[in-house]
């Protein structure tokens, strides 16, 4: 992140937290430049920035002011889904790729991405590190440890468990290519083809492309857009469908950003331990939560390795890198076997250069910039889809993450929007993408995690427009 968008972020923080309040008045340009030891440039180009977002804005020969006037913020999505509990095959593969080619260029305003701007993350920094590591790197450590990972980086992750409250021994980590890597290991190592798996409802599609290429069955279960699963639900799709493993996003779920409250995973986690349902926990956006306090783990409950714990760090700082883990629990042998036999091992050089990073204390600084960064972004495109977007529309409102869960008026057919965008140059991921059962027909999901500039300003209006005219 460069130094104008970094001191940006710390000002809408302020804002935000009420430091600053509407009305006050700025630093001036010379003041801010001195305190931030940055040139008055950085400080100019952090201002414009804050003024594009709405955040403040300058009185001529007087300088610059927090707004006083309050965002325009539509309803949330209000109900739970009512899914039918059905166990059924999954065919959905050949959708989701034909919406994701279309969205794979520069060219296209990436509202239906499922990746943040990866000018958000310290690539530079992470190269050199890297050109470091593998230069200097011990020719034993391409061998050493070479199925369940770095040592080093094992260990670095055990350390970000205890953050979290959770003890993990870094020998019960196992390193994958990627959570998706992660998440098919715990699927094969549980599963055999024609089980029942839960899922949310609506659930990220990445979910029902794993099940379809085990040939798995989906079981739909009812599931709330602020407080995730419904427990009581769930409790009854095990009584009946005798899953084999229920696949779960607990905090900032994709697409509709719910987060579970810590009660609401301590009962998941008994539950789970009771029916002996094996939890295949995907937590990859727990590290980017807007408030002061960190989400729980529901691994932070598991007392009887019933919940197999899958996240990385290619949503939080190096995309591309393809780096995840799993914290297998009672399944850690057979995952273990279904690693070496699927791809031996990850990349030695980037598992010492995440581990190098970590060691320097730089992840926390990076964690705190990218948190706040994406914070604005969702009141940015939250107050833009309010603006520009059809009567009646409801937006969530996640804690964390980067989508929004956009549900649309009834008579909205959110595939055919989806083909007008496209030709119109704007991504879109609509909601029958998220459903074994092709339902939210009417819902799309809208990526924030990029800068709400001029071009996708035009992109939110564009669709808005597309939206209205039904």
């Amino acid at each position: 992140m460069k130094r104008f968008e970094a001191l940006a972020a710390d000002i809408a923080t302020s804002i935000r937290d009420g430091l600053l309040k509407p009305g006050d008045r700025l630093p001036s340009v010379r003041q801010a430049s001195a305190g931030r030891h940055v040139s008055p440039a950085t400080v100019f180009e952090a201002y414009y920035l804050l003024e594009a977002r709405g955040l403040i804005r300058s009185r001529p020969r007087s300088g610059y002011y927090v707004v006083d006037k309050p965002r325009r913020l539509p309803a949330e999505p209000e109900t739970a889904s009512t899914p039918d509990s059905q166990a059924r095959p999954v065919q959905i593969s050949s959708m989701v790729f034909d919406i994701l080619r279309s969205a794979m260029t520069r060219d296209v305003v990436p509202l239906g991405s499922a990746f943040p701007s990866p000018l958000l993350f310290p690539l530079e920094k992470l190269g050199r590190v890297l050109a470091n590591s593998a230069t200097h790197m011990d020719p034993w450590s391409t061998v050493d440890d070479l199925t369940p990972g770095s040592l080093e980086l094992r260990r670095q992750i055990a350390l970000r468990y205890v953050l979290d409250g959770v003890h993990i021994d870094p020998g019960d980590i196992l390193v994958t290519n990627g959570a998706m890597e992660a998440l098919n290991l715990c699927l094969s190592a549980v599963c055999d083809p024609g089980d029942a798996v839960i899922v949310e409802s609506p659930c990220f599609y990445v979910c029902l492309q794993a099940l379809e290429r085990l040939g798995l069955h989906a079981v739909e279960v009812a599931t709330d857009p602020r407080e995730g699963i419904d427990l009581a639900a769930l409790e009854r799709a095990f009584q009946q469908r005798r899953p084999k493993a229920c696949w779960l996003m607990t905090n900032f779920q994709n697409p509709l950003g719910s987060a579970m409250s810590d009660d609401k995973k301590r009962a998941l986690a008994e539950l789970v331990a009771r029916y002996r349902v094996p939890l295949i926990e995907d937590d990859v956006y727990n590290e980017l939560y807007f408030g002061s306090r960190r989400p729980a783990l529901t691994k932070a409950f598991d007392a009887d390795g019933w919940v197999l714990h899958c996240s990385s760090f290619s949503k939080t700082l190096a995309p591309g890198y393809r780096v995840g883990w799993v914290t297998p629990g009672r399944f850690a042998a057979r995952i273990a076997q279904h690693k070496l036999t699927l791809s031996l091992a990850t990349s030695v050089p980037v598992q010492l250069a995440l581990a190098r990073y970590l060691e320097r204390g730089s992840y926390e600084r990076h964690l705190r910039v990218l948190r706040s960064t994406l914070e604005a972004q969702r009141d940015d495109y939250t107050e833009a889809i309010a603006q520009y977007f059809p009567a009646g529309t409801r937006v969530s409102r996640p804690g964390g993450g980067y989508f929004l869960w956009v549900e649309l008026p009834a008579s909205t057919d959110a595939l055919d929007l989806r083909q007008r965008a496209v030709a119109s140059g704007v991504s879109l991921a609509p909601g029958p993408m998220f459903s074994a059962s092709r339902g939210f027909g009417n819902f799309i999901r809208v990526n924030f995690g990029h800068p709400l500039d001029k071009r996708a300003l035009e992109g939110i209006r564009q669709v808005g427009r597309l939206a209205r005219r039904g």
